[in-house]
């Protein structure tokens, strides 16, 4: 039950990947060579956050090893990810160009609470803005669903669950939010994203 629980934690990390994908190269045209930057090195940050914490939960549950570096480097790779995401978006609508993004050292995680927040934030509801702006009010609907999915598992993925049950919450939690997330850019990307003018609307 733990190792299928292991591989099922690869579903999120490819729909997540998958999402990725498609928001880069909808974005890619929409972006400074700044923004883009950014929201690049956002999506990557927690694509191999995602990854790290699924080979690690993997690798446990075959008792091969605690590869222990895998799974502390999830949670501030992925904080740093999705900052990183937020302030593409923040300098896609140009509401500042000048944030500076400086690291501190800190023992509690609330700063990675924080910026994973922040970053989530941003992104969906711009995501939703835009999917209102062409007038695909389900998708922004199922983007503030998905928000709402991604927010949670923030909220579990900072705790250490030994009941299998609350695993599996989150599991699904995460399926259903990136699902949601991926289908949401599907569909955008189908009502062509990438030539949509959303400035001028």
């Amino acid at each position: 039950m733990n190792i299928l629980m292991a591989i099922v934690d690869y579903i999120p990390v490819i729909l997540f990947t998958l999402a990725s994908f498609l928001l880069l190269k909808n974005f890619y045209y929409h972006c400074s060579k700044g923004a883009f930057a950014l929201m690049s090195a956002g999506c990557l940050c927690i694509m191999v956050a995602g990854f790290y914490k699924a080979t690690w939960k993997l690798l446990y549950y075959l008792n091969v090893c605690d590869f222990v570096a895998l799974n502390q480097a999830f949670f501030p790779m992925q904080a740093t990810g999705f900052v990183l995401l937020g302030l593409a978006f923040i300098s896609l609508f140009k509401f500042k160009q000048d944030v500076v993004y400086t690291v501190a050292l800190y023992q509690s995680k609330m700063i990675f609470v924080l910026f994973t927040l922040f970053g989530t934030v941003v992104s969906w509801l711009s995501l939703a803005r835009i999917a209102k702006k062409m007038k695909l009010n389900k998708v922004a609907i199922m983007l503030v669903v998905s928000l709402i999915c991604m927010l949670m598992m923030g909220y579990l993925s900072s705790k250490d669950f030994s009941n299998p049950l609350f695993n599996w919450i989150g599991e699904l939690t995460n399926i259903l939010g990136l699902g949601l997330y991926y289908y949401s850019l599907k569909i955008m990307d189908k009502n062509n994203l990438a030539k949509f003018n959303f400035k001028e609307h």
